[in-house]
């Protein structure tokens, strides 16, 4: 039980404060302060230094004037850019969001919620939607600077507070199957459960269906009839063999085996249902890329509103869970959980399905539980309550419970650069972090591995995420020119940057080996100077400036520079190929490479009836679970599939989902 504690412990601390974040700027949790109701009615008041209320117009700053004001911003995404139109006294009439690039399926829809809000109540004191705390937090910020330029009394605006209507209501709601959490899992889940005849409530904390897999790119579905029409075909019983020899035996096989052997299944029952995935030969491994980003999640309502809907259940978003309710044997009976406007929901059901997505949100749990100090590159909203709550019910803390997604390399710099070039020129110093040309060095100043390792996603990860919360990649002067002038032919690259296909979407055309690096020089100085990677005329310089061990630098330097000579890499057997001179001068460039964490993996022990059990590995009466917090049952401490993550989540809910149903209704 101590380990239990421990972790609850860590997310109670987390979710206290996440709000007060959110509105100060960006933030990893995703939960909603509870407000003091504020008579909408009215016009909001201020605490005079009497401690009396006084009326807004009062308290609004001599220099007021109406007008209309252009506020900006930084949102999750970019800029996001509002033109607020605001009357006497001191009253904004209207928002218009003129600018934003927020992520369409969450963030998007966020901005007009709080637009709506900060209308409906007059106050700057929204809650952060749910999912989207830097998208809100950006556009209260975006409001904010035009309401200063009105010369309004912000600290007023602050003053008031967002009016729920179902504050203090409570409302009862029944079902044969409540699923928490509408991702990939959640839905298939409760598609499924509905499928069999059991009136399915599902339940989602923001206001989009698909979660993570409106972001992803494709799944993995053994032997799938489109792989075996396409003449691919696995060796299941090879392939299940090296998965568990991979994960050193700490892995149930009884779950590995009943992936591999009906993921395939979950092609077709996609496909029939209407979410149609193409499979793709990758290099030996058959994915299949999911359909277009754009139509996933109206697919996925329609999928609900055909099974769920259509046999007396409810799709209920923006309704957070909050606890589960159990009987006197520990029996999971129910969800408590809370509408958007602050409805209390006591739903009772006879099968409760997990579908949570996991913590890689809480960067806390995430440090505590597996020492990674990266970039949360999952959804915002998955910070670790749907694990507490099944932990309170009495499910087990897995002993490989801290287990990571990781799997992309970032670079810091990318995000200042696009502000000032194209989105290709912006990319240089995030492409050579996916190249083995480069050498690359920890914190320390010390080389840490055979660059090679860049070129597969998950080696690349996990190796840098090993040596600590970010590695450097150094670049020479007369790699940078090599690169201006002939592209990435100019110092050799095996073949083009390993990244996912949304990362150089918008450059397609321009992404090849032989395409000139315009601007590399100035890409690279701006980067240091943006603050987001280093620069030194000599290798002492760069180690100081880099905040390495000058020493410990130099020597890695001079036993890397040997190696080039040689041809021969004694530290880490480097291919001579790969082994890029570096030149005899400086100046010298360090990128600042991080780790993309794309969800938290496992956090509850399911059985292959994806069953929870507790710690005596008997499974807690009506509680499921499926996808990510599922998912620690096929890997040891760490993911390391490719496409598995998506595939899984898939074909786990429409597993778990059958399942929940027949024992609801005692099939």
């Amino acid at each position: 039980m101590g380990k239990r504690k421990r972790i609850g412990k860590t997310l109670a601390t987390v979710m206290g404060p996440v709000l007060i974040v959110s509105m100060l700027g960006a933030c990893s949790g995703e939960e909603k302060a509870q407000t003091a109701a504020a008579d909408t009615t009215q016009t909001a008041k201020t605490t005079d230094a009497a401690g009396q209320g006084t009326d807004r117009e009062t308290a609004a700053a001599s220099n007021f004037k109406a007008g209309t004001y252009t506020g900006k911003a930084e949102g999750k995404e970019g800029e996001i850019a509002v033109e607020v139109d605001m009357s006497e006294p001191a009253k904004i009439d209207d928002i218009r969001i003129v600018g934003q690039s927020e992520t369409g399926g969450i963030g998007a829809k966020a901005l007009e919620q709080v637009r709506q809000q900060i209308l409906d109540n007059q106050t700057l004191t929204v809650d952060a939607v749910s999912g989207a705390s830097e998208s809100s937090s950006g556009l209260l910020a975006a409001v904010e600077d035009a309401v200063t330029q009105a010369g309004g009394d912000v600290t007023a605006f602050k003053s008031g507070a967002v009016t729920k209507a179902g504050e203090g209501k409570t409302e009862q709601l029944q079902a044969d199957v409540i699923v928490v959490g509408a991702g990939a899992s959640g839905t298939s889940a409760a598609v499924a459960a509905a499928d069999k005849g059991a009136k399915v409530i599902l339940l989602e904390k923001t206001a989009t269906i698909g979660g993570a897999s409106n972001l992803s790119w494709a799944g993995k579905f053994f032997n799938s009839s489109a792989a075996l029409e396409n003449g691919l075909k696995v060796d299941e019983e090879a392939a299940i063999k090296e998965w568990i020899e991979n994960n050193h035996w700490r892995v149930d096989a009884a779950d590995i085996r009943q992936y591999v052997a009906q993921s395939g299944e979950t092609y077709d029952w996609l496909s029939e249902k209407g979410y149609k995935t193409t499979f793709i030969n990758f290099a030996g491994e058959q994915l299949h890329m999911l359909p277009a980003y754009e139509t996933r999640e109206d697919t996925l309502r329609a999928m609900l509103k055909d099974s769920v809907e259509k046999t007396g259940g409810q799709v209920l978003t923006e309704t957070t869970a909050k606890s589960l309710t159990t009987d006197d044997s520990g029996a999971v009976t129910g969800v408590v959980a809370e509408k958007v406007d602050g409805t209390t929901l006591e739903i009772t059901g006879k099968s409760i399905v997990m579908a949570t997505g996991g913590y890689a949100a809480n960067a806390e749990m995430v440090k505590e539980s597996f020492g990674f100090e990266g970039v949360n590159g999952g959804l915002g909203q998955n910070v670790g309550e749907g694990l507490e709550m099944s932990w309170a019910a009495g499910a087990a803390v897995p002993d490989n419970f801290g287990g990571q997604m990781l799997h992309q390399t970032l670079a810091r710099a990318t995000e200042h650069l696009k502000k000032q070039y194209d989105s290709f020129e912006a990319s240089y110093p995030l492409m050579v972090g996916y190249l083995p040309n480069f050498m690359n060095v920890g914190q320390s100043g010390a080389r840490f591995r055979d660059e090679a390792a860049t070129l597969e996603a998950v080696a690349a990860a996990n190796t840098s995420a090993f040596n600590g919360p970010y590695h450097l990649v150094v670049v020479s002067q007369s790699q940078l020119d090599a690169l201006t002038k002939q592209g990435m032919n100019g110092v050799k690259a095996p073949s083009l940057p390993g990244m996912p296909p949304e990362f150089y979407a918008d450059f397609a055309d321009r992404f090849k080996l032989d395409t000139p690096w315009k601007n590399a020089q100035n890409v690279f100085d701006d980067m240091v100077a943006n603050g987001d990677g280093y620069k030194g005329a000599t290798i002492a310089e760069l180690a100081k400036n880099a905040g390495m061990d000058e020493s410990v630098f130099t020597q890695a330097f001079n036993d890397y520079r040997a190696a080039i000579q040689s041809g021969v890499d004694t530290e880490f057997g480097k291919n001579k190929a790969y082994l890029t001179p570096m030149g005899d001068s400086g100046p010298y460039y360090a990128v600042i490479a991080e780790i993309n964490n794309l969800g938290s993996v496992g956090g509850l022990v399911v059985n292959t009836r994806f069953q929870v059990l507790n710690d005596d590995r008997v499974p807690v009466s009506g509680l499921y679970a499926v996808g990510l917090e599922s998912e620690g049952v096929l890997f040891n401490d760490t993911y390391v599939g490719n496409g598995v993550g998506v595939g899984y989540s898939f074909t786990s809910g429409r597993l778990g989902g059958s399942d929940a149903a027949e024992a609801a209704l005692g099939k």
